[in-house]
């Protein structure tokens, strides 16, 4: 995850942000920056010179001991803890881990935390499955054990949404669906594209309006463990309007908490909306693995260009995320 921004001037901070109030100032892109005004500590003790910083994610395979002081020696700035996989325990090992490895390398490095926001997914798969093309798969409440024929798909609040002939994307859209018909427990398709899937892999139910509260109750959890881990930033995932980010704000304030907010940027709706998103939150995050399920690949980075323009203007840091070095 990476992107620059000119580091803002003191002025542009304090505009930003409310009198009183002292954020841990991230210069450019995932820090640094923020010469002339507050200095978040990401940019502190290495590579003043570096504009642009970097963000990891800690996951599966990035956790042992080894590949972490790699990873900081390497030039990782920020720790990223994705909350939709992984335990809390998970969770707080590695984020003691990479601490006491930041210390030992003489590094200042921060934890962000990713909530995992109202994202359907599917359930539990027993291995690796790959779907053919033209062959049929269902997407069922019922609790079954996932395979190449079915797999658990816990949101039976969508199913009546959802209408014969409408498109579901599997994966950040690596995988496309036709719907050929429901029932009150499952939604039948025929596989367009196939490919491999695998457990808790994201779905995007493409024309369909979701009414799906900005917090749900994992998050709520999530956002606790946080504040007691005493993290640098939380990343609300899939804002789709400002209110989004005053109830995480809310959430936070009424636990004696002042974490930065960082606002996912992951949707039309919080594309045409990102002034006023931007305006009350403390940096944008264009996440462009599930844009890209939103809207055509070849607008996204025209959409990436003007959150990073508009981040910029008002002196608040910008990440951009996924399919960093894809190819």
């Amino acid at each position: 995850m990476a992107a620059g921004f000119r580091g803002p001037s003191a002025r542009a901070q304090r505009a930003a942000y409310p009198a009183g109030y002292r954020p841990l100032f991230l210069g450019t892109g995932t820090g640094g920056g923020g010469d002339r005004g507050r200095v978040h500590r990401w940019s502190v003790g290495r590579d003043r010179m570096r504009r642009t910083k970097i963000v990891c994610t800690l996951g599966p395979a990035s956790q042992s001991e080894e590949t972490m002081r790699e990873m900081i020696r390497a030039g990782m700035d920020v720790a990223r803890i994705n909350f939709s996989h992984g335990s809390h325990e998970i969770h707080a090992r590695n984020i003691a881990l990479v601490r006491r490895l930041a210390r030992e390398e003489g590094q200042v490095l921060a934890v962000l935390c990713d909530l995992q926001g109202p994202k359907l997914r599917v359930g539990e798969i027993a291995a690796q499955v790959t779907l053919r093309e033209g062959q049929d798969f269902n997407l069922t409440t019922r609790p079954v054990p996932g395979d190449d024929q079915e797999v658990n798909f816990p949101h039976p609040e969508v199913i009546g949404d959802v209408r014969p002939g409408g498109r579901v994307l599997l994966d950040d859209g690596l995988l496309e669906l036709e719907v050929v018909g429901t029932t009150p427990t499952d939604i039948r398709c025929r596989v367009i594209t196939g490919g491999p899937l695998k457990s808790h892999k994201g779905v995007s139910l493409l024309g369909v309006s979701l009414n799906l509260p900005s917090l749900t109750e994992k998050d709520r959890e999530d956002a606790a463990f946080a504040i007691q881990q005493g993290v640098d930033y939380l990343a609300l995932s899939f804002v789709r309007r400002a209110e989004d980010v005053s109830q995480l704000r809310d959430l936070l304030e009424q636990n004696q908490a002042s974490i930065p907010i960082i606002a996912k940027i992951e949707k039309r709706e919080a594309v045409e909306a990102f002034e006023q998103i931007i305006e009350i939150s403390d940096g944008a995050m264009v996440a462009r693995g599930d844009l890209g399920v939103e809207a055509p690949a070849e607008e996204v980075p025209i959409y990436q260009k003007r959150i990073i323009r508009l981040a910029n203007e008002v002196g608040k840091p910008v990440i951009t995320a996924t399919q960093m070095l894809n190819s």
